[in-house]
Protein backbone atom coordinates (compact mmCIF):
# COMPACT_ATOMS: atom_id res chain seq x y z
CA UNK A 1 0.00 0.00 0.00
CA UNK A 2 1.54 3.47 -1.47
CA UNK A 3 0.03 5.19 1.44
CA UNK A 4 2.29 3.56 4.06
CA UNK A 5 5.07 5.06 3.14
CA UNK A 6 9.10 5.05 3.86
CA UNK A 7 8.93 7.15 7.18
CA UNK A 8 6.20 4.06 8.29
CA UNK A 9 8.65 1.51 7.13
CA UNK A 10 11.27 3.29 8.79
CA UNK A 11 13.26 1.29 11.58
CA UNK A 12 15.36 3.16 14.53
CA UNK A 13 18.27 0.45 13.38
CA UNK A 14 18.46 0.96 9.66
CA UNK A 15 18.16 -3.43 8.33
CA UNK A 16 19.54 -4.33 4.87
CA UNK A 17 17.11 -6.73 3.31
CA UNK A 18 17.33 -10.80 3.40
CA UNK A 19 19.30 -13.10 1.27
CA UNK A 20 18.50 -13.51 -1.55
CA UNK A 21 17.04 -17.22 -1.05
CA UNK A 22 14.80 -16.01 1.66
CA UNK A 23 10.65 -15.55 0.96
CA UNK A 24 10.06 -12.48 0.14
CA UNK A 25 8.07 -10.34 2.86
CA UNK A 26 7.08 -6.74 3.44
CA UNK A 27 8.58 -5.01 6.41
CA UNK A 28 4.64 -4.87 8.16
CA UNK A 29 5.52 -9.09 7.66
CA UNK A 30 8.75 -8.88 9.55
CA UNK A 31 7.21 -7.12 12.27
CA UNK A 32 4.64 -9.48 13.16
CA UNK A 33 7.05 -12.75 12.77
CA UNK A 34 9.06 -10.50 15.64
CA UNK A 35 6.11 -10.43 17.46
CA UNK A 36 4.91 -14.37 17.35
CA UNK A 37 8.87 -15.47 18.29
CA UNK A 38 8.94 -12.71 21.49
CA UNK A 39 9.85 -14.37 24.41
CA UNK A 40 6.61 -12.18 25.89
CA UNK A 41 4.67 -13.54 23.51
CA UNK A 42 4.57 -16.65 24.61
CA UNK A 43 4.67 -16.09 28.64
CA UNK A 44 1.02 -14.75 27.81
CA UNK A 45 0.02 -18.11 27.69
CA UNK A 46 0.27 -18.72 31.61
CA UNK A 47 -1.06 -15.20 32.30
CA UNK A 48 -4.37 -14.13 33.80
CA UNK A 49 -6.92 -12.85 31.39
CA UNK A 50 -10.21 -12.81 33.56
CA UNK A 51 -9.69 -15.47 35.85
CA UNK A 52 -6.15 -17.48 36.54
CA UNK A 53 -5.32 -20.12 33.07
CA UNK A 54 -4.41 -22.88 35.75
CA UNK A 55 -8.58 -22.75 37.41
CA UNK A 56 -9.92 -24.49 34.08
CA UNK A 57 -8.57 -25.43 30.74
CA UNK A 58 -11.63 -24.01 28.75
CA UNK A 59 -10.84 -20.41 30.27
CA UNK A 60 -8.99 -17.75 28.28
CA UNK A 61 -5.82 -16.73 28.66
CA UNK A 62 -3.36 -13.21 27.58
CA UNK A 63 -2.01 -15.48 24.86
CA UNK A 64 -5.53 -16.61 23.30
CA UNK A 65 -7.10 -13.42 24.01
CA UNK A 66 -4.96 -11.90 22.31
CA UNK A 67 -4.85 -14.20 19.39
CA UNK A 68 -8.48 -13.59 19.10
CA UNK A 69 -8.08 -9.83 19.33
CA UNK A 70 -5.96 -9.76 16.58
CA UNK A 71 -7.86 -11.96 14.25
CA UNK A 72 -10.82 -9.67 14.75
CA UNK A 73 -8.28 -6.51 14.09
CA UNK A 74 -7.09 -7.89 11.03
CA UNK A 75 -10.36 -8.60 9.50
CA UNK A 76 -11.81 -5.26 10.33
CA UNK A 77 -8.43 -3.88 8.97
CA UNK A 78 -8.68 -5.34 5.68
CA UNK A 79 -12.04 -4.04 5.18
CA UNK A 80 -11.62 -0.59 5.50
CA UNK A 81 -8.71 -0.37 3.69
CA UNK A 82 -6.06 0.05 6.36
CA UNK A 83 -2.95 -2.32 6.54
CA UNK A 84 -4.47 -5.70 8.08
CA UNK A 85 -0.69 -6.91 9.27
CA UNK A 86 -0.08 -3.75 10.78
CA UNK A 87 -3.61 -4.15 12.86
CA UNK A 88 -3.02 -7.54 13.62
CA UNK A 89 0.67 -6.95 14.75
CA UNK A 90 -0.57 -4.11 17.56
CA UNK A 91 -3.49 -6.82 18.39
CA UNK A 92 -1.19 -9.80 19.23
CA UNK A 93 1.87 -7.21 21.18
CA UNK A 94 -1.50 -5.28 22.91
CA UNK A 95 -1.10 -6.88 26.34
CA UNK A 96 2.45 -7.78 26.09
CA UNK A 97 3.18 -5.50 29.52
CA UNK A 98 0.94 -7.14 31.36
CA UNK A 99 2.17 -8.63 34.65
CA UNK A 100 1.20 -11.61 36.70
CA UNK A 101 -2.28 -11.80 37.63
CA UNK A 102 -4.23 -9.56 35.10
CA UNK A 103 -5.31 -5.96 35.97
CA UNK A 104 -5.36 -6.59 39.60
CA UNK A 105 -0.70 -7.21 39.56
CA UNK A 106 -0.78 -3.93 37.05
CA UNK A 107 -2.91 -1.99 40.15
CA UNK A 108 -0.46 -3.43 42.35
CA UNK A 109 2.92 -3.02 40.82
CA UNK A 110 1.96 0.67 39.81
CA UNK A 111 1.68 1.15 43.76
CA UNK A 112 4.72 -0.01 44.28
CA UNK A 113 6.06 1.93 41.65
CA UNK A 114 5.07 5.77 42.45
CA UNK A 115 8.85 6.43 43.33
CA UNK A 116 9.78 5.84 39.75
CA UNK A 117 7.49 7.00 37.28
CA UNK A 118 4.48 4.77 38.05
CA UNK A 119 3.71 1.14 36.13
CA UNK A 120 1.17 1.28 33.18
CA UNK A 121 0.96 -1.93 31.12
CA UNK A 122 0.92 -0.37 28.25
CA UNK A 123 4.07 1.49 28.73
CA UNK A 124 5.86 -2.07 29.06
CA UNK A 125 4.58 -2.77 26.41
CA UNK A 126 6.54 -0.06 24.95
CA UNK A 127 9.27 -1.18 26.60
CA UNK A 128 10.07 -4.52 25.83
CA UNK A 129 9.03 -3.44 21.87
CA UNK A 130 11.62 -0.87 21.65
CA UNK A 131 14.14 -1.98 24.34
CA UNK A 132 13.73 -5.19 26.91
CA UNK A 133 12.99 -8.02 23.95
CA UNK A 134 16.25 -9.36 23.25
CA UNK A 135 16.99 -8.75 18.98
CA UNK A 136 18.38 -5.88 17.42
CA UNK A 137 21.35 -3.14 19.22
CA UNK A 138 22.43 -0.07 17.81
CA UNK A 139 26.02 0.98 17.03
CA UNK A 140 26.48 2.61 20.53
CA UNK A 141 25.52 -1.01 22.09
CA UNK A 142 21.97 -0.09 23.25
CA UNK A 143 19.50 -2.55 22.77
CA UNK A 144 16.54 -1.07 20.70
CA UNK A 145 14.54 -4.45 21.07
CA UNK A 146 12.46 -5.85 18.41
CA UNK A 147 13.36 -3.08 16.04
CA UNK A 148 9.62 -2.99 14.56
CA UNK A 149 9.22 -0.07 11.92
CA UNK A 150 7.50 3.01 13.07
CA UNK A 151 3.70 2.45 11.42
CA UNK A 152 4.32 -0.61 13.84
CA UNK A 153 5.56 0.55 16.97
CA UNK A 154 3.15 3.71 16.70
CA UNK A 155 -0.17 1.30 16.28
CA UNK A 156 1.01 -0.67 19.76
CA UNK A 157 0.32 2.97 21.48
CA UNK A 158 -2.80 2.60 22.79
CA UNK A 159 -2.50 5.54 25.04
CA UNK A 160 -0.15 8.45 22.81
CA UNK A 161 0.97 10.20 25.81
CA UNK A 162 3.23 10.52 28.73
CA UNK A 163 2.63 10.20 32.80
CA UNK A 164 2.68 14.14 32.84
CA UNK A 165 0.18 14.72 30.05
CA UNK A 166 -2.28 11.57 31.19
CA UNK A 167 -6.27 12.02 31.93
CA UNK A 168 -6.95 11.43 35.22
CA UNK A 169 -8.20 7.67 35.52
CA UNK A 170 -11.86 6.48 35.81
CA UNK A 171 -13.76 3.61 35.59
CA UNK A 172 -12.90 0.06 35.76
CA UNK A 173 -10.44 -2.80 33.61
CA UNK A 174 -12.16 -6.09 31.97
CA UNK A 175 -11.59 -8.22 35.03
CA UNK A 176 -13.63 -5.44 37.45
CA UNK A 177 -10.38 -3.75 39.31
CA UNK A 178 -10.79 -0.57 39.39
CA UNK A 179 -8.92 2.07 37.12
CA UNK A 180 -6.75 3.74 39.86
CA UNK A 181 -3.84 3.62 37.74
CA UNK A 182 -3.24 6.97 35.00
CA UNK A 183 -3.38 5.69 31.97
CA UNK A 184 -0.22 6.52 29.67
CA UNK A 185 2.06 5.33 26.57
CA UNK A 186 5.48 5.67 27.73
CA UNK A 187 7.82 6.02 30.98
CA UNK A 188 10.42 8.45 31.48
CA UNK A 189 13.46 7.11 30.45
CA UNK A 190 11.59 5.59 27.14
CA UNK A 191 11.02 8.86 26.00
CA UNK A 192 13.70 8.43 23.16
CA UNK A 193 12.00 5.81 21.55
CA UNK A 194 8.40 6.98 22.18
CA UNK A 195 9.84 10.65 20.52
CA UNK A 196 10.92 8.62 17.41
CA UNK A 197 7.67 6.65 16.42
CA UNK A 198 5.52 9.58 17.64
CA UNK A 199 6.90 12.05 14.38
CA UNK A 200 4.67 13.92 12.63
CA UNK A 201 1.99 12.35 14.89
CA UNK A 202 -1.13 14.83 15.71
CA UNK A 203 0.10 14.83 19.57
CA UNK A 204 -2.56 12.79 21.74
CA UNK A 205 -4.06 11.14 18.93
CA UNK A 206 -3.85 7.28 18.28
CA UNK A 207 -3.36 6.26 14.59
CA UNK A 208 -6.03 4.48 13.09
CA UNK A 209 -4.42 1.06 12.89
CA UNK A 210 -4.34 1.29 16.85
CA UNK A 211 -8.10 2.31 17.35
CA UNK A 212 -8.47 -0.92 15.41
CA UNK A 213 -6.74 -2.55 17.36
CA UNK A 214 -8.15 -1.19 20.36
CA UNK A 215 -11.51 -1.71 19.11
CA UNK A 216 -10.99 -5.54 18.43
CA UNK A 217 -10.42 -5.74 22.09
CA UNK A 218 -12.93 -4.40 23.36
CA UNK A 219 -14.98 -6.74 21.21
CA UNK A 220 -12.76 -9.49 21.58
CA UNK A 221 -13.60 -9.70 25.79
CA UNK A 222 -17.03 -8.09 25.85
CA UNK A 223 -18.04 -11.13 23.56
CA UNK A 224 -16.18 -13.69 24.75
CA UNK A 225 -16.51 -13.29 28.22
CA UNK A 226 -20.52 -13.80 28.21
CA UNK A 227 -19.25 -17.13 26.12
CA UNK A 228 -16.88 -18.14 28.93
CA UNK A 229 -19.65 -17.16 31.55
CA UNK A 230 -22.08 -19.15 29.97
CA UNK A 231 -20.28 -21.98 29.42
CA UNK A 232 -18.79 -22.13 33.04
CA UNK A 233 -22.62 -21.71 34.41
CA UNK A 234 -22.61 -18.48 35.47
CA UNK A 235 -24.75 -16.77 33.22
CA UNK A 236 -28.13 -18.12 31.58
CA UNK A 237 -28.58 -14.81 28.37
CA UNK A 238 -32.49 -16.33 28.87
CA UNK A 239 -32.72 -15.48 32.58
CA UNK A 240 -31.12 -11.68 33.06
CA UNK A 241 -31.82 -10.15 35.82
CA UNK A 242 -31.85 -6.76 34.42
CA UNK A 243 -32.12 -4.45 37.34
CA UNK A 244 -28.83 -5.78 38.70
CA UNK A 245 -27.16 -6.03 35.32
CA UNK A 246 -28.25 -2.32 34.47
CA UNK A 247 -26.99 -0.58 38.10
CA UNK A 248 -23.68 -2.60 37.30
CA UNK A 249 -23.32 -1.31 33.94
CA UNK A 250 -23.59 2.40 35.19
CA UNK A 251 -21.63 1.93 38.67
CA UNK A 252 -18.54 0.10 36.07
CA UNK A 253 -19.13 1.53 32.80
CA UNK A 254 -21.62 4.44 32.02
CA UNK A 255 -23.05 6.58 35.09
CA UNK A 256 -25.54 8.32 32.86
CA UNK A 257 -27.33 5.38 31.44
CA UNK A 258 -30.96 5.46 31.79
CA UNK A 259 -33.41 1.93 31.87
CA UNK A 260 -34.75 3.02 28.51
CA UNK A 261 -32.04 3.14 26.82
CA UNK A 262 -30.71 -0.35 28.22
CA UNK A 263 -34.03 -1.80 27.96
CA UNK A 264 -33.89 -0.90 24.38
CA UNK A 265 -30.07 -2.22 24.02
CA UNK A 266 -30.61 -5.28 25.31
CA UNK A 267 -33.92 -5.62 22.73
CA UNK A 268 -31.76 -5.19 19.72
CA UNK A 269 -29.41 -7.77 20.99
CA UNK A 270 -31.76 -10.38 21.63
CA UNK A 271 -33.24 -9.84 17.81
CA UNK A 272 -30.13 -11.01 16.63
CA UNK A 273 -31.49 -14.92 15.17
CA UNK A 274 -28.59 -16.63 17.34
CA UNK A 275 -29.54 -14.81 20.38
CA UNK A 276 -30.32 -18.34 22.81
CA UNK A 277 -34.10 -19.18 23.02
CA UNK A 278 -33.01 -21.84 25.26
CA UNK A 279 -30.64 -22.16 28.33
CA UNK A 280 -27.34 -23.33 27.54
CA UNK A 281 -26.71 -27.21 28.24
CA UNK A 282 -23.11 -28.48 27.22
CA UNK A 283 -24.24 -30.26 24.27
CA UNK A 284 -22.54 -30.12 20.82
CA UNK A 285 -25.85 -28.11 20.11
CA UNK A 286 -25.64 -26.31 22.26
CA UNK A 287 -21.96 -25.53 21.93
CA UNK A 288 -22.33 -24.90 18.07
CA UNK A 289 -25.32 -22.29 18.98
CA UNK A 290 -23.28 -20.32 21.15
CA UNK A 291 -20.34 -20.27 18.85
CA UNK A 292 -23.03 -18.58 16.34
CA UNK A 293 -23.84 -15.95 18.51
CA UNK A 294 -20.11 -14.82 19.16
CA UNK A 295 -19.33 -15.08 15.12
CA UNK A 296 -22.68 -12.99 14.96
CA UNK A 297 -22.10 -10.36 17.34
CA UNK A 298 -19.00 -9.53 16.22
CA UNK A 299 -19.69 -9.35 12.87
CA UNK A 300 -22.22 -6.78 13.72
CA UNK A 301 -19.94 -5.16 15.76
CA UNK A 302 -17.55 -4.65 12.82
CA UNK A 303 -19.69 -4.16 10.21
CA UNK A 304 -21.39 -1.04 11.85
CA UNK A 305 -18.23 0.66 13.10
CA UNK A 306 -16.85 -0.23 8.97
CA UNK A 307 -20.27 1.31 7.61
CA UNK A 308 -19.61 4.56 9.82
CA UNK A 309 -16.22 4.77 8.91
CA UNK A 310 -16.61 4.39 5.62
CA UNK A 311 -19.16 7.11 5.49
CA UNK A 312 -17.10 9.40 7.60
CA UNK A 313 -13.60 8.95 5.88
CA UNK A 314 -12.18 11.20 3.24
CA UNK A 315 -9.75 8.30 1.36
CA UNK A 316 -8.94 5.12 3.19
CA UNK A 317 -8.27 4.88 7.09
CA UNK A 318 -4.31 4.74 7.37
CA UNK A 319 -2.45 5.76 10.16
CA UNK A 320 -3.52 9.54 11.10
CA UNK A 321 -5.24 10.29 8.07
CA UNK A 322 -8.70 9.12 9.52
CA UNK A 323 -10.60 7.89 12.61
CA UNK A 324 -12.47 5.09 13.27
CA UNK A 325 -16.16 5.69 13.86
CA UNK A 326 -17.78 3.42 16.44
CA UNK A 327 -21.89 4.35 16.31
CA UNK A 328 -23.30 5.11 19.75
CA UNK A 329 -25.62 1.95 19.41
CA UNK A 330 -22.84 -0.23 19.00
CA UNK A 331 -21.19 1.06 21.61
CA UNK A 332 -24.13 0.80 23.84
CA UNK A 333 -24.16 -2.93 22.56
CA UNK A 334 -20.68 -3.78 23.35
CA UNK A 335 -21.10 -2.26 26.96
CA UNK A 336 -23.96 -3.80 27.89
CA UNK A 337 -22.33 -6.86 27.26
CA UNK A 338 -19.05 -6.38 29.71
CA UNK A 339 -22.25 -5.31 31.99
CA UNK A 340 -24.02 -9.34 31.80
CA UNK A 341 -20.01 -10.48 32.23
CA UNK A 342 -19.04 -8.48 35.23
CA UNK A 343 -22.36 -8.91 36.97
CA UNK A 344 -22.48 -12.75 36.71
CA UNK A 345 -19.09 -13.31 36.40
CA UNK A 346 -16.49 -10.67 37.69
CA UNK A 347 -18.32 -9.44 40.76
CA UNK A 348 -17.65 -13.12 43.02
CA UNK A 349 -16.44 -12.63 46.78
CA UNK A 350 -13.58 -15.62 46.13
CA UNK A 351 -12.39 -13.22 43.06
CA UNK A 352 -12.17 -10.33 45.45
CA UNK A 353 -10.25 -12.34 48.68
CA UNK A 354 -7.68 -13.58 45.35
CA UNK A 355 -7.08 -10.79 44.55
CA UNK A 356 -5.68 -9.41 47.58
CA UNK A 357 -3.78 -11.95 48.46
CA UNK A 358 -2.09 -11.69 44.75
CA UNK A 359 -1.24 -7.82 45.54
CA UNK A 360 0.35 -9.13 48.72
CA UNK A 361 2.43 -11.84 46.74
CA UNK A 362 3.65 -8.98 44.43
CA UNK A 363 4.40 -6.72 46.87
CA UNK A 364 6.66 -9.23 49.07
CA UNK A 365 8.42 -10.30 45.77
CA UNK A 366 9.54 -7.18 45.34
CA UNK A 367 10.81 -6.57 48.11
CA UNK A 368 12.51 -9.88 48.45
CA UNK A 369 14.42 -8.75 44.98
CA UNK A 370 15.40 -5.14 45.77
CA UNK A 371 17.31 -7.15 48.95
CA UNK A 372 18.88 -9.63 46.87
CA UNK A 373 19.68 -7.26 44.11
CA UNK A 374 21.52 -8.66 40.91
CA UNK A 375 21.44 -12.11 42.21
CA UNK A 376 17.92 -12.43 42.35
CA UNK A 377 17.69 -11.52 38.59
CA UNK A 378 16.93 -13.40 35.55
CA UNK A 379 21.19 -12.77 33.43
CA UNK A 380 18.80 -10.60 30.93
CA UNK A 381 18.31 -7.75 33.33
CA UNK A 382 21.62 -8.21 35.55
CA UNK A 383 23.35 -5.49 33.07
CA UNK A 384 20.81 -3.35 33.68
CA UNK A 385 20.77 -3.28 37.34
CA UNK A 386 24.58 -2.94 37.45
CA UNK A 387 24.54 0.33 35.33
CA UNK A 388 20.91 1.80 37.29
CA UNK A 389 22.63 5.14 39.22
CA UNK A 390 20.02 5.43 41.76
CA UNK A 391 17.37 3.85 43.91
CA UNK A 392 14.26 4.45 41.43
CA UNK A 393 16.63 2.91 38.24
CA UNK A 394 16.72 0.05 40.53
CA UNK A 395 13.38 0.11 41.51
CA UNK A 396 11.88 0.28 37.41
CA UNK A 397 14.78 -2.88 36.71
CA UNK A 398 12.94 -5.46 39.64
CA UNK A 399 9.88 -4.08 38.02
CA UNK A 400 10.99 -5.00 34.91
CA UNK A 401 11.56 -8.42 36.20
CA UNK A 402 8.34 -8.72 38.01
CA UNK A 403 6.31 -7.73 35.22
CA UNK A 404 7.79 -10.53 32.62
CA UNK A 405 6.71 -13.50 35.05
CA UNK A 406 3.57 -15.39 34.67
CA UNK A 407 1.56 -16.14 36.93
CA UNK A 408 2.79 -19.73 37.83
CA UNK A 409 5.87 -18.39 38.34
CA UNK A 410 5.81 -15.53 40.15
CA UNK A 411 4.25 -17.81 42.80
CA UNK A 412 7.56 -20.14 42.65
CA UNK A 413 9.71 -17.00 42.93
CA UNK A 414 8.02 -15.84 45.64
CA UNK A 415 8.33 -19.28 47.35
CA UNK A 416 11.81 -19.36 46.26
CA UNK A 417 12.74 -15.80 47.56
CA UNK A 418 10.76 -15.47 50.53
CA UNK A 419 10.47 -19.09 52.27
Amino acid sequence: MQEYDELARERIVPEPPKRVDAPERTPFERDRARVVHAASFRRLAAKTQVVGPQSDDFVRNRLTHSLEVAQVSRDLARALGSHPDIAETAAMAHDLGHPPFGHNGERALDELAADCGGFEGNAQTLRLLSRLEAKTFDDQGRSVGLNLTRATLDACVKYPWTLADAPAPGGVHADGSPRQGTKFGAYEDDLPAFTWLRRDAPRGRRCVEAQIMDLADDVAYSVHDVEDGTVAGRLDLTVLDRAAVWETVRSWYLPGATDDDLDATIARLEAVGSWPRAAYDGTRRSQAALKNLTSDLIGRFCGSVQAATFGAADGPPVRHRAELVVPDETRLEITVLKGIAAYYVMQADDRLAEQERQRVLLSELVAALLERGEDGLDPSLVENWKTARTDADRLRVVLDQVASLTDASALAWHARLTG
